[in-house]
């Protein structure tokens, strides 16, 4: 398996540098794999370290996956231990941002939103930083994980998560322009085709998914993601033990719109490194154009639930 994805990823480096004046030269983007605790304090130790590391390796993004601030035991821990977005940890990350010149997507904050007191539960958001520390871009997550896997324990997001109202437009960021979901999202193809028609070219799901649903559906669901929408897809994701209720199944990846995994992570806490190559993908958008065969004249009621 190794030599195949080393080999894929020779074919790629050899095909995006013929497409571009120079390899090194392409955007450089850096994703992030921890496994978070209910510890704020250290989670945000350990995501800096790869952050500063990602910076001196040249990237000019990095991505941090769901639940980057802490995943916590129960409902009321995370209540407990959500904050808004002007509060001290987003703080920190706005301080780092600028220390690093980098920006930073950050996967999946537990926010307390303005709604708070009368709701008592949060949202699942994901923050775009710039590297002046600037927030440019929220997305509250819109498809809430409510399931029941055998093996994997039921996981009941709704009881202390708020679903967001709305997709958001792609960001324009060093890399590329950026379609912000985050995790169980990856399972509505609806949403990644809406991004990639409001000019996405980029998609990115920070994740903590499961250790059973893991090895079955994640990188088949990140490559459909890709090829059906012809993206880069960015995965940051959590990994490992993070407490005595829950463990996630990491392999962080970056796919290329032809569907090819590009970068992956190893086993635990890390980062992998991929160059996001823009020619190519146009390049293959004109090759292959399925944008332009689409019937929604057919399946424009595509999404609405089965009767």
């Amino acid at each position: 398996m190794l030599v195949t994805l080393r080999l894929a990823y020779a074919i790629y480096r050899l095909r995006t540098m013929a497409a571009s004046s120079s390899f090194s030269e392409l955007p450089l983007v850096a994703v992030c794999q921890v496994t978070s605790t209910p510890d704020k304090e250290q989670n945000f130790k350990t995501c800096a370290e790869l952050i500063r590391e990602a910076a001196r390796l040249g990237a000019c993004l990095a991505f941090l996956p769901e639940a980057f601030d802490f995943i916590a035991r129960d409902p009321e821990e995370t209540r407990r231990l959500s904050e808004p977005l002007s509060g001290n940890l987003l703080e920190e990350y706005t301080q780092l941002a600028r220390e690093c010149g980098l920006w930073l997507s950050l996967g999946g904050f537990h926010e307390r939103g303005q709604d708070w007191e009368q709701t008592q539960k949060i949202y699942n958001c994901h923050v775009i930083l710039n590297n002046m520390g600037s927030v440019v871009a929220t997305y509250r997550k819109t498809h809430l994980c409510d399931v029941e896997i055998p093996g994997q324990g039921p996981m009941r997001e709704s009881n202390s998560t708020i679903p967001g109202p709305s997709l958001e437009s792609p960001i324009s960021t060093p890399a590329g322009k950026i379609g912000l979901a985050i995790c169980y999202d990856m399972r509505f193809p609806e949403l990644s085709l809406a991004l990639v028609q409001a000019g996405a070219e980029i998609l990115t799901y920070p994740s903590a998914f499961g250790s059973v649903t893991g090895p079955a559906h994640w990188e088949v669901l990140l490559r459909a993601r890709a090829i059906e929408t012809q993206c880069y897809v960015v995965a940051a994701a959590q990994c490992g033990r993070h407490h005595e209720k829950r463990a996630s199944y990491g392999h962080s990846m970056v796919v290329d719109p032809w569907g090819t995994v590009v970068a992956r992570c190893s086993e635990g806490p890390g980062l992998c490194l991929a160059r996001i190559d823009l020619n190519y993908l146009q390049q293959l958008r004109k090759q292959l154009p399925v944008f332009q065969h689409r019937r929604p004249d057919l399946y424009g009621n595509l999404g609405h639930p089965l009767s």
